[in-house]
Order: C-alpha cells, then sequence, then structure tokens
C-alpha cells in the first residue's frame, strides 16, 4: 500500500506544473550597470542608444530612428550562472527583410575560452512570448565565465534585464578591448544580413584583435553629411576612425562633401588617423548592368578623390583592399548585403593595412 501511494505520489508531482515544484529563480541586472562596449557616444539618456540626437540636430526623422537602434552595442560581464535569462523592454521591434530575428531583435552571446571570444547562443523571443524571459542558454558548467553579448542590431530596447539562476552572480567586466576606435559607415557597418547581432564586421574585428571598435552604422543614411560631421567632432576620447563612407552616397554627394568632410574632423581631431575605406563589391552587379556601371562609376570616383585627398592632408589613408565576395560569389544575402561569410572576408581583408596604420600611433 505505502509502495503504491509512493508511485501515486511521484506521478501526480509528474502532472504538476513546474512553477509548483519550486522551478529555478532568476533575478535580473539591468545590463547598463554592467559594462556597455561598442558605443562612439557614452553618454546618451537611453543607454542603449548609439547618439543623442535631441543634443545633436539636423538628423531625419529615419536617421534618429536608426541611431536609437543598439547596433554594435555589447555588454561584457563575469558570471557562474549555468544558464542565462534575458528579459527586454522594446522602444520598437524591427521586422526586416534581409535580417532575420536573432539579427534585428535578439541577442548573440559569445564566451570567452583560452584568450579567444566563442560563440555560445543567439536567440530571440516569438512576438507571443514578448512577455516571457528568453532562455538564452543552459546546462552550462558552474564556475566563473567572461561574457560578451551583443544587443538587438535593429530594434531599440529601453530595458535589457540580464537573469542568472538564485545563488549564481553577475558582475560587470572591465572593458576586454583598447582603445576607442570610431567606426561611421552604411547598413555594412550596421551589420544587415547578418545572421545574428555580433556578425558586423566591426564587431568581428574587436573580439579578434582585442581593439574596440565602436559601431556607428546607419543603414542608407551615411552620406558625409555635415551634421554627422558636427557630431563625430565632439565623440569623446577617440584615438582613430575608420569610415564605410563610399556606400551610400550619389557621385554628386561624394564631389560635393568628401574634403569639407575630412576637413571637419582634422580639426576636431588633430592628428588622429582618418582611415577610409573602399565600397565592397555588391553581388547585384554581376548581370545588372545599370547597376555595375553606377558601382563602378563610385569606386573609381572615391579612388581618384581618396588618392588627392592623401596627398593633400596628413592621417588621411584609402584601403582598397574591402572585400566580401569569395571567389564562388556565395556570400550574398540580398545582391547588395553579404551574410556572415562575407563580413568575415570584409574584417580579414581589411585587418592587415588597418592594422598597420594604427601601430602608427601606438595604437595596437
Amino acid at each position: 500500500m505505502e509502495k503504491r501511494l509512493l508511485t501515486l505520489g511521484l506521478l501526480a508531482a509528474m502532472l504538476l506544473p513546474a512553477g509548483l515544484l519550486g522551478a529555478q529563480e532568476y533575478h535580473y541586472t539591468e545590463a547598463s550597470c554592467l559594462t556597455l562596449t561598442g558605443k562612439v557616444f557614452p553618454d546618451t539618456p537611453n543607454p542603449y542608444h548609439r547618439l543623442d540626437t535631441v543634443r545633436y540636430k539636423g538628423f531625419t526623422d529615419t536617421e534618429q530612428r536608426l541611431l536609437q537602434n543598439a547596433a554594435g552595442i555589447a555588454v561584457a560581464f563575469r558570471t557562474d550562472a549555468t544558464s542565462l535569462q534575458i528579459r527586454t523592454e522594446y522602444g520598437y521591434k524591427s521586422y526586416s527583410l534581409n535580417s532575420n530575428g536573432f539579427m534585428a531583435r535578439g541577442y548573440d552571446l559569445y564566451i570567452r575560452r583560452d584568450g579567444q571570444w566563442l560563440w555560445a547562443a543567439s536567440g530571440v523571443s516569438a512576438d507571443k512570448n514578448a512577455d516571457k524571459p528568453l532562455t538564452l542558454i543552459a546546462n552550462m558548467e558552474p564556475g566563473p565565465k567572461e561574457c560578451l553579448l551583443y544587443l538587438p542590431g535593429f530594434s531599440e530596447v529601453r530595458s535589457v534585464g540580464i537573469g542568472v539562476e538564485d545563488g549564481a552572480t553577475v558582475e560587470p567586466l572591465p572593458n576586454p578591448f583598447r582603445h576607442r576606435i570610431a567606426v561611421f559607415g552604411s547598413s555594412f557597418t550596421q551589420g544587415a544580413a547578418c545572421s545574428k547581432s555580433g556578425m558586423a564586421y566591426p564587431s568581428i574585428l574587436a573580439r579578434e584583435t582585442g581593439l574596440g571598435f565602436l559601431s556607428l552604422g546607419v543603414s542608407g543614411r551615411c552620406k558625409l553629411q555635415d551634421y554627422f560631421a558636427a557630431a563625430l567632432a565632439e565623440a569623446p576620447d577617440v584615438d582613430a576612425f575608420l569610415f564605410d563612407t563610399f556606400s551610400n552616397p550619389s557621385l554628386q554627394e561624394i564631389e560635393e562633401r568628401l574634403f569639407p568632410f575630412i576637413e571637419a574632423m582634422q580639426k576636431a581631431h588633430p592628428g588622429k588617423p582618418l582611415i577610409f575605406q573602399q565600397t565592397i563589391y555588391r553581388e547585384r552587379r554581376n548581370f545588372d548592368r545599370k547597376t555595375a556601371k553606377f558601382e563602378a562609376d563610385r569606386q573609381a570616383l572615391a579612388a581618384r578623390l581618396m588618392k588627392e585627398a592623401c596627398k593633400k592632408y596628413d592621417d588621411v589613408y584609402y584601403v582598397t583592399v574591402t572585400n566580401a565576395t569569395s571567389p564562388e560569389h556565395y556570400t550574398s544575402v540580398d545582391g547588395t548585403h553579404p551574410g556572415d561569410y562575407g563580413y568575415t572576408l570584409w574584417a580579414h581583408s581589411i585587418k592587415k593595412p588597418v592594422l598597420k596604420i594604427l601601430r602608427r600611433y601606438g595604437i595596437k
């Protein structure tokens, strides 16, 4: 009789909701109370915005919205937890056509092992579960872990809670990246079409080099505007600038704006290296003759003007090896943006020449 009652009791326990059995409880730490990396402008009213568009003027509504995205921002922390949950309050969510949920609305986690950042997990909540915490990873070994969590690349977030199980700790990790290198650019720099939010080329460069490449990608809107130059002129404690500024503007905009943009940056940051990149080959050129001509003309104009600029101005450089295309031409997602493989090729193509320039200025 006792054995029968015990069996029935165990069966009943198995059928009870997990919460009634004392399911794992989590406590949450706001991500902004830990270490935020990847921001050109560290001090913004919303810590997950990349620029204060109230303080800096001139931006269109679209540009303001893009600058509210958390692209390139990562949270560095140390924890001994065996699982992590994320609780998000969104300002708005993006449903981009060429970027999946992990990139546009989700999270990308890396954990340091043997001195390298190793991918650990990516995740995003389905809309039907938006009010529930996202279990990003579970079943990890106990013990201290150094974590780097990238925030959503094309959405606005107002609050990000990092949850660890009761008894576990979470604390700020000292900034794992040396120096501050501002990267101003297009949707490429923001990471459009990446499969997850940590795969834009500035983030890849940061993880592989240990240098702080700070993303200010503004999808479709990086056109050498004077108001962007005015904001970047006040970028604090920046050691160098890397520009992807020839991917969006028209030929006329490049012709008219390039030299004034350089001069504004040099006046504000004398002696700092200004490294411009050639825009990548877009696979749309393969058969679209109109696109092929425009892209070729834009690359040729940028090359001609940058050759002149490098002679005219000190501390100005042009990196022409930018590459996001494999020999098989398998890297494109939509004819314009590469996927993860293409962004990895891009980062690797510029890493050596960019690091060589930076070393001249003691940035290593």
